[in-house]
């Protein structure tokens, strides 16, 4: 039996290929949206996908199993469970086979069962695999976002994300009897979840790429719980902020994804276009938040490549527009990676990118860049005793529970886009300081308001953290 995790950082995603090499037949299971990698990864292995399938309706990225299925001509497997209100829209259309707790396919001689685990989402399935040509029993199961290493599966998403009230406590409650349910299987079972640290989708994600239920008996916390009601009060507690994008990519992978197809390397686009990128589009400068507080062109907004680029895109800015990225010369392969990711969570219109020499081009034109002033916390600290500044805490909601500085307002990075308004009004004419835990997601924040004609918005330089070493006051939510 071949088998490879094949993970996505940007994602924090695990997705799996299972082949039986004496048969050539082979499995893809959770693929995010780039067939091409798995059709690559197949073929190296002298293997042709015949079965694709995924655990569940997934929210934090769009799916890659139609796509997959069609290019290889594999068989499509999705969930048939959850009820009415939970099925796959184009399952019909995909010619997909539906599946139900306890069905089994076989790819080679390597047999999977589906084991309906419902509670993060009502159709759930976990896949148990089973090596026949080696045991009659399971070798792993497949938990997608049922049991992560050290986590379990939020419940909260659908309400939180997705709008659908009521459903945190009934989601909770049935992730316990799937959880306990689960644990009837044997210590040796290898557990392969479908996120690893720095995902959304649990709050305290190990960072080891699998584990045995055995070991997850002794160190995963939710399975030390055996009170329901105790569970319950557990896994609803401290969940990070849930992206507000997550119930846009529900409801397009319960209809189904476009064909992502063959992606064009982007396109470096003129100076002369930005004026238009910036009418009809949304500009992302993706240079350190240092060079875009030195002077940036209004109304771009600041988030620099790295592993979180497509996430926060994502979630604060509208789907409805081309994207378009100001980068350094010579960043032609970071913006093909922040295409491609953007892609992974269905932003597929790319305009383009624009060498940072557009600033020079820019300024000529038009008159100084915009700067992001910085402050230390010694003169915030004065100016909020004066009464002069309002403060924006753009942490999640963990954080500000552990301490926050006195009187000020809360609002999650995550959630800052829809919260705008809010904090323009908030601040009545006076200057807005935005902060976070070390001054990285605030500088993001910043460039938001900025972007949404603030013009008198500074960043807390060193963050919370610098507040902290000051030794200046702070409060706790439950003191």
């Amino acid at each position: 039996m071949y088998f490879e995790r094949i993970y996505e950082p940007s994602l924090a995603a695990a997705s799996y290929l299972i082949g039986d090499q004496a048969t050539g037949e082979a499995l893809v299971v959770d693929p995010v949206r780039d067939a091409t990698h798995y059709l690559d990864v197949a073929a190296a292995h002298r293997l042709r996908i015949t079965h694709v399938t995924e655990t569940h309706i997934h929210a934090d990225f769009a799916s890659g199993a139609r796509e997959l299925a069609e290019r290889a001509g594999a068989r499509l497997l999705l969930s048939a469970e959850g009820g009415a209100d939970w099925q796959y829209e184009f399952a019909a259309d995909a010619g997909a086979t539906l599946l139900r707790d306890g069905d089994e396919f076989q790819v080679g001689r390597i047999r999977v069962r589906a084991l309906h685990t419902p509670g993060h989402t009502p159709e759930h399935l976990t896949f148990l695999i089973t090596n026949d040509e080696r045991a009659t029993q399971p070798l792993g199961a497949m938990t997608g976002d049922f049991l992560f290493v050290g986590d379990v599966g939020r419940p909260d998403l659908l309400e939180k994300a997705a709008g659908i009230a009521g459903t945190m406590e009934s989601g909770a409650r049935t992730l316990f009897r799937s959880l306990q349910r689960f644990a009837e299987f044997p210590d040796y079972l290898q557990i392969w979840p479908g996120h690893g640290a720095g995902s959304p989708c649990g709050k305290s994600l190990g960072a080891v790429p699998q584990s045995t239920l055995g070991y997850e008996r002794i160190a995963n916390w939710a399975l030390q719980i055996d009170d329901e009601d105790a569970f319950v009060r557990a896994v609803l507690d401290g969940q990070p902020e849930a992206p507000p994008y997550f119930g846009l990519m529900k409801r397009i992978n319960r209809d189904g994804p476009a064909t992502l197809g063959d992606r064009a390397a982007p396109r470096q686009v003129p100076a002369e276009t930005l004026v238009h990128a910036l009418r009809e589009g949304l500009v992302i400068d993706a240079r350190s938040t240092e060079r875009f507080a030195a002077g940036h062109v209004p109304r771009t907004v600041n988030v620099p490549f790295g592993a979180k680029f497509a996430t926060w895109v994502a979630s604060l800015l509208p789907f409805d527009r081309p994207v378009f990225v100001v980068a350094e010369s010579g960043s032609d392969d970071r913006v093909a990676e922040a295409a491609r990711a953007l892609a992974l969570v269905g932003v597929d219109d790319f305009g383009g990118w624009f060498d940072a020499r557009v600033l020079d081009v820019w300024a000529a034109r038009h008159g100084p860049l915009e700067k992001t002033p910085q402050t230390t916390v010694s003169e915030l600290r004065a100016r909020l005793e004066r009464g002069e500044v309002a403060v924006v805490d753009v942490r999640n909601e963990s954080e500000w529970e552990a301490g926050h500085l006195p009187g000020v307002t809360h609002v999650p990075l995550a959630r800052l886009a829809e919260e705008v308004e809010r904090v323009r009004a908030l601040a009545h004419d006076r200057p807005i300081v935005v902060h976070c835990q070390g001054g990285s997601r605030s500088a993001i924040a910043a460039s938001v308001l900025q972007a949404n004609g603030m013009s008198q918005v500074a960043n807390l330089a060193g963050g919370y953290a610098a507040w902290q070493k000051a030794g200046l006051p702070v409060e706790r939510d439950d003191a």
